[in-house]
């Protein structure tokens, strides 16, 4: 559905009043509250359930039409946990969501998108628009931690939201060895062991390996084990960050696949394994880190690699949040979901509390806010990973500009401003028709020429995606902070490129509220290169105002090789 709603008005579940000592059957028990409790949200529903695809549809039409009501009521943000597949030009009126984002953005209503639920391959982003503001996922600093003890003492940390009764030391089982040879091992992963005849069950705790992405290996598996006679399941599996409850509260334990393998080294070492599987329980705060979700689709930009995407990244993992009494796993209203879906209208929020305290602020203006004051650390001031396989230290292409710090963002000091005449100057640049620009604009519109330069394009990012030799770029900046200010700029340079900015210092007065510069990099490789990351930071002391750098060397023209 597409959420509109405050005295700001913000499209989304943003808004919400506080509800106090709530959980998941004594899980993450807590207050829960909207990011901005004293909105007012306005709902407009767009998809509709299909019985006969058993899906839900969401049409352009009823997408255009629902954000054309949230236009004419006058809602301050759109949050929209929506996107398209395939991707369309940001032109293509076949893509509803950034034609009626545009003229959306058009009247000062900042519009919030998902970023998609594809991760972690690259490419997979979706709600390309520039004049989106576009949300990654991550995870909290919170786990739920499901203690597990073998018989040789040893305990291994789970996950799962089991909160059943402990299950003694019960036999433990691993399908090999059960063929019709002594030599002979069956395929040890969850898919083909639970369709195994031979493997009995009944009264035993299984572990099993998967290789699957999806969440549903994990209830299958259990579903299997419990028909059969099981009374517990331990799948292990590549870190995929969707954790759910099993059907009946079925212990079903998900770890990695190094302590899995260490599970099933301690099966192979004794005559009769066991384990004893306790009830989960939240862990809070260190050790636990903050992760880029696997599941968080990623950059590059596919339509327009220059477009930094996703922008800004905020948690979206095991989430608790409302639903239905009626809905499976509901706890008295209460469930725990998991996407991008639930990133976006946290950033939806935050973007509600800035809109109260500047009301005269752009869309561009909150976007840049959010971005520029980013952590690219998590709390603890530890680097923030992104969950795959393997996993990796993020980058701007898994989380923008960072994970969204709502404290910085009220005074960010400096913005990268843009309005309608910028956002032409894209289309134009990356080489769009007129006739289609003018019908998205609603006025004729004529690209200068030679067109522009799309690294001319006033966001909060810099992204170089075919750097041969040598480029300059400007960028513009806009002063919300004190009246008289001065900025120095500090630059953290993507491996084997240099970078140069002038000038290095910036003065804002009374006359002067926006100055330029101008960006100089060029590249030391020599060969055709990935991306390499790097930062720009312009600080007076007390505001840093930070963007990322992404640059990619093509001495040729970009070629696909699979070597």
């Amino acid at each position: 559905e597409t959420y509109s709603g405050h005295g700001t008005h913000v499209a989304t579940i943003a808004g919400g009043s506080y509800v106090p000592n709530t959980s998941y059957k004594g899980l993450a028990r807590g207050t829960v509250r909207g990011g901005a409790p004293r909105a007012r949200i306005a709902v407009y529903k767009t998809c509709w359930y299909h019985d006969d695809l058993e899906a839900n549809i969401c049409s352009s039409a009823d997408i255009l039409k629902a954000m054309d009501e949230a236009i004419h009521d006058g809602v301050d943000v759109m949050s929209l946990s929506l996107g398209y597949e395939p991707l369309f030009q940001e032109t293509d009126v076949r893509d509803g969501i950034s034609t009626g984002a545009f003229h959306a953005v058009l009247n000062g209503i900042t519009v919030v998108c998902a970023a998609g639920n594809a991760g972690p391959a690259a490419y997979t982003v979706a709600n390309l628009a520039p004049w989106i503001i576009t949300v990654a996922a991550t995870s909290l600093d919170r786990s739920f931690a499901t203690p597990m003890t073998l018989g040789n003492n040893k305990v291994i940390l789970g996950q799962a939201m089991y909160t059943g009764q402990e299950l003694g030391f019960t036999s433990l089982v691993f399908p090999e060895n059960l063929g019709s040879g002594s030599n002979e091992v069956i395929s040890s992963t969850c898919e083909l062991t639970l369709i195994n005849g031979n493997l009995k069950m009944e009264g035993k705790v299984v572990l099993c390996f998967t290789t699957s992405p999806f969440d549903t290996a994990v209830s299958s598996a259990a579903s299997y084990v419990k028909r059969a006679g099981g009374l517990g399941v331990i799948v292990a599996r590549h870190p995929v960050n969707i954790l759910r409850p099993c059907l009946d509260d079925f212990p079903c334990v998900v770890v990695d696949y190094e302590l899995g393998t260490d599970i099933l080294l301690y099966i192979r070492s004794t005559e009769s394994p066991v384990v004893k599987i306790q009830p989960s329980r939240t862990l809070i705060g260190q050790p636990v880190g903050t992760k880029v979700a696997a599941f968080s689709s990623r950059g590059p930009n596919p339509i327009s690699a220059a477009i930094l995407k996703p922008d800004i990244a905020a948690p979206g993992v095991s989430i608790l949040a409302a639903t239905t009494t009626n809905a499976p796993f509901n706890d008295r209203g209460f469930i725990f979901l998991s996407g991008t879906s639930m990133a976006t209208p946290t950033i939806s929020g935050v973007i509600a509390l800035l809109k109260a305290l500047h009301r005269d602020w752009s869309p561009a203006a909150f976007r840049s806010a959010i971005v520029t004051t980013a952590w690219r650390t998590d709390p603890f001031g530890e680097e923030i990973f992104a969950e795959g396989s393997p996993r990796k230290l993020a980058d701007p292409f898994d989380y923008g500009g960072g994970l969204v710090n709502p404290e910085k963002a009220a005074k960010p000091g400096l913005v990268y401003d843009m309005g309608l005449e910028d956002y032409v100057l894209y289309m134009c640049s990356v080489g769009y028709n007129e006739s289609s620009i003018s019908q998205l604009v609603g006025r004729r519109t004529v690209c200068s020429h030679p067109r522009p330069s799309v690294l001319d394009f006033n966001l909060p990012s810099i992204t170089i995606p075919n750097l041969k030799e040598e480029v300059t770029l400007t960028r513009i900046l806009t002063n919300v902070g004190p009246i008289n200010s001065v900025y120095r700029v500090a630059v953290e340079p993507p491996l084997g490129v240099r970078v140069t900015v002038t000038p290095e210092t910036l003065v804002f007065d009374s006359t002067a509220k926006r100055v330029s510069f101008k960006v100089r990099v060029s590249t030391k490789h020599r060969i055709n290169t990935g991306y390499y990351f790097g930062s720009l930071t312009w600080s007076d002391s007390v505001h840093n105002v930070t963007i990322p750098l992404s640059v990619r060397t093509q001495i040729l023209p970009y070629f696909y090789d699979e070597n």
